[in-house]
């Protein structure tokens, strides 16, 4: 009688959705599984209601821009339920590749007839209809080289020269090269995302300062050694002081959300996203939000990104292990930070910086790449130490 052979699963992608990693799903883990989805539905709502005039504009279907971002949550949720439920420390071989790689499209996106400009900023490369900005997947890879790096320093948190150095080393080359597009919030969000990382894994804080202060120093001379940053700088202060300039996005921000009072005006009612707000469907999504769905809806979604924050600091506390605890903190801040930049330049209280608000604004590739991260983070929910 002639023996069967054991069939050989030859797509482990199948198995990893198939079987749940160890340990079980905890209350933060559904908290933040529901935020994430109920800020992406929030999103597709607020993209329709606001690219459908957009759109309109430029000849298109009033339904274009809604139905592509459509298929990149779709596209996604798929990444985030493989990534979720395959286990994070999978991941942590890759930090190398994922830097070297996210430097080789920082690279190509400055090469002239790869990189492709618009308004003044050149931050896509188009692989025929698609456009990716490889800026997006270098918060990813700064987040999973860092606690790569420092999971394998443990111990070594008072050597400088082998834990601080280096990630900031690799931070720098980065916001380098991403500041050339030019880009100054993402390097931002990078820099933070960096010093989040380095504070989790436990870098003194008195040489962690010290970067820290001389990170934001760096910080200011780039806005204001530039001038349509130093307008932006100034613009902020006082709008008025040229309001049909650099003052006009703040200016009719700020009348968006006062228009929209407790409850708003109603959804698709924004009158701001009729050609008055440049930017409505993406760095300024949360204005129409606010003046649509009123200062009660606008709470509402600053409270997910709170819940989000919390939720992720709670996994961080309690992962299984050091590159647990620093992939979480960094997503987390990762997140946590560009909301919180998105939304005070859209009020005023920050110079506009044209960072995306996290699964809300218009953008495959930032939201394609925020979803992945998400799914790493509910991976490491799913096997934080439970506490008898």
């Amino acid at each position: 009688m002639t023996a069967i052979a054991p069939r050989v699963n030859r797509r482990p992608w199948v198995a990893a959705l198939r079987s749940a990693p160890a340990g079980q799903a905890t209350i933060p883990f559904y908290l933040l599984f529901g935020t994430i989805l109920t800020l992406n539905a929030i999103g597709l709502v607020m993209v329709l209601s606001v690219s459908s005039v957009t759109s309109l504009y430029v000849g298109q279907s009033t339904w274009f821009t809604f139905q592509r971002q459509l298929v990149w949550c779709m596209g996604g949720l798929v990444a985030l339920v493989f990534v979720m439920r395959t286990d994070y420390r999978q991941w942590k071989k890759y930090a190398n590749a994922a830097v070297a790689l996210t430097m080789l499209l920082l690279v190509a996106v400055l090469v002239p007839g790869i990189g492709t400009t618009a308004n003044g900023a050149t931050r896509w490369i188009y692989f025929g209809p698609i456009s990716f900005q490889p800026s997006e997947l270098a918060k990813l890879a700064m987040v999973l080289f860092a606690a790569a790096w420092l999971a394998n320093k443990a111990g070594e948190e008072r050597n400088a020269r082998t834990t601080i150095r280096p990630v900031l080393v690799i931070c720098c080359i980065m916001c380098g090269f991403i500041l050339l597009q030019p880009n100054l919030g993402t390097a931002v969000v990078i820099v933070v995302i960096a010093f989040a990382a380095l504070f989790m894994a436990g870098v003194p804080l008195l040489p962690l300062t010290g970067w820290s202060l001389l990170s934001g120093g760096a910080a200011a001379l780039a806005a204001w050694g530039s001038g349509y940053r130093r307008d932006r700088v100034t613009s902020m202060l006082d709008p008025w002081s040229d309001p049909l300039d650099t003052g006009w996005q703040t200016i009719q921000s700020r009348v968006g959300i006062a228009s929209g009072g407790p409850s708003g005006v109603g959804l698709g009612e924004s009158r701001i996203k009729w050609g008055f707000l440049p930017e409505a469907q993406t760095d300024f999504i949360f204005a129409v939000l606010a003046e649509e769905m009123g200062w009660l809806g606008a709470m509402f979604v600053i409270g997910l990104f709170a819940g989000f924050v919390i939720c992720g600091i709670w996994v961080a506390l309690n992962a299984p292990d050091r590159f647990g605890q620093v992939l979480a903190t960094g997503i987390t801040v990762w997140v946590g930070a560009q909301a919180f930049v998105n939304i005070a330049a859209v009020v005023g209280v920050l110079p506009i910086t044209g960072v995306p608000l996290p699964f809300l604004s218009v953008g495959g590739s930032a939201l394609l790449t925020s979803m992945v991260a998400t799914g790493m983070l509910l991976n490491i929910a799913r096997q934080i130490r439970v506490k008898p």
